[in-house]
């Protein structure tokens, strides 16, 4: 569209997605997920890794972290889709690919991408560039979340059946909004159909991370609050699980970010893991 703002993606959607191409450029196979389609979208330059967040050995845990978090959420959507679900709602979307890297699955899918408007339409722009398109199951559903309003309106403005299960995934989004906004998110996903299932991540106190990562932690929250986009809310597993059921969640469960390490990294001789203090929400309507 001729009017479109086109606005870069925030450091912290770019910084996962060349953290994913780290994995596979640095670490030993099996990876745990295959994704350079990301570092293709951002075209950070040719010394990217040259970053100090990219440094191979001291960042290699929230590398791995997030390599984790991505994949555990494409196994989540692969068991749904194989249990009939048709829809996959991804809020605040950033440079997420698995729509690029996985459309064997995800063309079976009616996949919307909910994103800030600016950053949505860079990422529609890029992906014309790079070839991949907008193919027909795949909708870029601008939404303002600090503007207010409904985005469960924009989705169903865009195709979405709030009358069908759906699988409705938010990463790395939490702790820049307030725990109203996440409280208000709970309650509209708790009002869709049932069998639609809930994935939502979110950073756990200082006090619970393992004291080896806490110093990662704090450098994070730091560059957030220097980039702009501060860290405003993190919760304890019972503090997450109790908003869940209050919004309405039928069943919800907490799947610590620590239990990554035994699905996905049990029988590396590397020493990769991921970090501590992301856990999700997994919550079922």
């Amino acid at each position: 569209m001729a009017d479109e703002q086109f606005e870069a993606p925030d450091s912290s959607a770019v910084r996962t997605a060349l953290w994913r191409a780290m994995h596979v450029r640095v670490d030993a196979p099996p990876h745990v997920v295959e994704d350079e389609i990301g570092l293709r979208l951002a075209a950070p330059g040719d010394d990217w890794r040259d970053r100090p967040d990219m440094d191979p050995q001291t960042t290699s845990g929230f590398r791995a972290a997030m390599v984790a978090r991505a994949r555990f959420i494409e196994d989540l959507i692969t068991e749904q889709a194989g249990r009939g679900v048709g829809q996959h709602v991804i809020l605040g979307a950033g440079l997420d690919t698995f729509a690029q890297r996985r459309p064997e699955i995800a063309s079976r899918l009616r996949i919307f991408e909910v994103d800030q408007p600016g950053p949505q339409a860079w990422k529609r722009r890029r992906l014309a560039e790079l070839g991949y398109g907008i193919p027909e199951w795949l909708h870029l559903v601008p939404f303002d979340f600090e503007a207010g309003g409904s985005w469960l309106e924009r989705l169903a403005a865009a195709g979405f059946d709030p009358g069908q299960p759906a699988v409705i995934v938010s990463t790395g989004v939490s702790m820049y909004l307030t725990k109203d906004a996440t409280t208000a998110t709970l309650r509209r996903v708790a009002g869709l159909a049932p069998g639609s299932t809930l994935a939502m991540t979110f950073l756990l106190p200082t006090e619970l991370v393992d004291d080896a990562d806490r110093p990662g932690l704090r450098a994070s929250e730091e560059g957030a609050r220097a980039s702009g986009t501060p860290f405003l809310s993190f919760y304890t597993p019972q503090e997450m699980l109790a908003l869940a059921r209050e919004a309405g969640f039928r069943d919800a469960r907490h799947v610590p970010g620590a239990s990554h390490a035994g699905r996905y990294f049990a029988d590396r001789t590397d020493g990769l893991r991921p970090s501590s203090g992301e856990d999700l929400l997994l919550a079922t309507v």
